[in-house]
């Protein structure tokens, strides 16, 4: 590092900005492809009418704080449409992809910086009506990383050291952030036990999932006891080449960029074994501001001035932002995966602060016969979640099958929720867009007569079990949760 200019992290700024510009643009495909039949006119959770709602209080001056609780969207100005939220998604994935090729990053640095700029507030707009869709903790940590990529600045310019800081910043809230959340959430964590059942009853298995559950026991526990040292203890040595600022040694940097490996390490690990969305992509990706590596940066020039007045007017932001993510990992309440401003800046994080023992499946089955009581069921398959016992779990991740996740939140609430009614009226409709959200139509474009929903236990097979089977999964029937419903008695 020389002053303002990190000139060391030139390769750390390529993979920072390609990589969250890479994320942007599967995140608004995702959205492009889900968002209409699970949020959009005619969707489970209807976007229009939670727009309707906040503009119906804010004419009548009634609840305006519930009001302001509807963070910026463009859709509040522009009303919301499909079409317009299939157009946002178009150009965010343009934008995206550009940035990904690098062109606006030869330019001088406020063009990468309306880019990114573009890409966070559009994709905010789709998360800020996104609803309970849209609740998942790396949705606010692609907006925070696409806010701090618009100030890496362009390939004529070192970037900003302030600005870098903030992505070491962002990696610690993520990571010590998780491991508090460990360690004050369930005894698994404790007890070193949580990973012989979470490769299991974990959301949305991947290919892999099954073959690392059955490893043994002594091998959950030390996966136990790495990700503890890898949240709790590495990310500190994020901020060792901050040090080389006053020292004239290449040891800072090392320590910084052993770090970042380390971090990188476990979320592929995670990666192989799982299904996270971009939460392990983005981790690994943000991770890489920790390679302050002069072989691979072709250093760059001066930063102008004005552009060290603008990094250092986001640094001075943050650091009135982040009293209250700091506050929140030292308490004893921590929350996980929340916003602590309507931007979504400076955010806390965490993740699986319990792991559920049991995988519980709620199976959705139709049939088109007259008689529920002597009908042959046929179920519905999704296409992440499991299902067909002998099936292979896919995988699915960066990209996210949001319905799919939802689905696994099912059986650990209460009751019901409203959208899952509104899911088996579609069904029973058998409306196109909800039916391309599953793996296939079993009815061929017909419409059940009954659909039903029962619950199973469902299990990995033994290695013995898979000789004699040829299943991937063991399931055991608990109970039928929702009776034999037609169209006419949902309505």
């Amino acid at each position: 590092m020389d002053g303002f200019a990190a000139v060391d992290f030139a390769f750390a700024r390529e993979v920072l900005q390609r990589g969250i510009a890479a994320l942007f643009v599967i995140a608004f495909l995702s959205s492009r492809n889900q968002f209409p039949a699970l949020l959009g006119e005619h969707g489970l959770l209807p976007a229009p009418r939670l727009l309707a709602w906040a503009a119906s209080s804010e004419r009548e001056r009634r609840t305006p704080r519930r009001a302001h609780l509807l963070r910026p969207t463009v859709f509040r100005r522009w009303r919301y449409t499909d079409r317009r939220l299939r157009a946002l998604c178009g150009g965010g994935m343009v934008v995206g992809a550009v940035l990904v090729v690098g062109i606006p990053q030869l330019g001088p640095p406020w063009v990468p910086m309306l880019c990114f700029l573009a890409l966070w507030l559009g994709y905010m707009s789709i998360v800020s009506i996104g609803q309970t869709f849209y609740g998942f903790g790396w949705e606010m940590l692609l907006l925070e990383a696409g806010f701090l990529a618009a100030f890496l600045g362009s390939r004529d310019q070192s970037p900003p050291v302030v600005v870098i800081v903030l992505f070491w910043w962002l990696v610690f809230r993520l990571e010590f952030g998780a491991g508090m959340i460990k360690i004050r959430g369930g005894r698994e964590w404790r007890d070193l036990t949580a990973l012989m059942y979470h490769h299991e009853t974990q959301p949305m298995p991947g290919p892999l999932s099954r073959q690392a559950h059955l490893l043994p026991a002594w091998f959950h526990r030390g996966e136990v006891l790495g990700n503890h040292f890898a949240q709790l203890i590495v990310p500190w040595f994020l901020f060792a080449p901050a040090v080389g600022l006053w020292v004239d040694s290449p040891i800072p940097a090392i320590i910084g960029a052993v770090a970042a490996t380390l971090v990188i390490a476990t979320q592929l690990w995670l990666v192989l074994t799982g299904n996270f969305a971009w939460l392990n992509w983005a981790t690994i990706v943000i991770a890489f501001s920790g390679y302050g590596i002069p072989r691979l940066s072709s250093g760059g020039g001066p930063i102008p001035l004005y552009w060290t007045l603008i990094t250092g007017a986001v640094f001075a932001l943050y650091v009135v932002l982040s009293w209250w993510p700091a506050r929140n990992l030292m308490a004893r309440r921590q929350l996980m995966n929340a916003s602590f401003n309507r931007w979504q800046l400076a955010n806390a994080y965490g993740a699986f602060g319990t792991v559920t023992h049991t995988r519980i499946e709620y199976i959705i089955e139709g049939t088109r016969d007259l008689d529920a009581g002597t009908a042959t069921w046929t179920e519905y398959v999704f296409k992440g979640k499991p299902g067909p016992l002998r099936r292979v779990p896919r995988q699915f991740a960066p990209y996210h099958l949001r319905l799919d996740w939802l689905m696994w939140f099912l059986p650990l609430g209460r009751s019901l929720e409203g959208w899952f009614e509104q899911l088996l009226i579609m069904l029973l409709r058998s409306d196109a867009a909800t039916l391309r959200l599953l793996a296939a139509d079993p009815f061929d474009g017909a419409s059940p007569r009954w659909v039903r929903v029962v619950s199973y236990r469902y299990r990995f097979a033994t290695r013995a079990e898979y000789r004699e089977t040829g299943q991937r999964w063991m399931r055991d029937r608990r109970q039928v949760l929702v009776r034999p419903v037609s169209l006419d008695s949902l309505r």
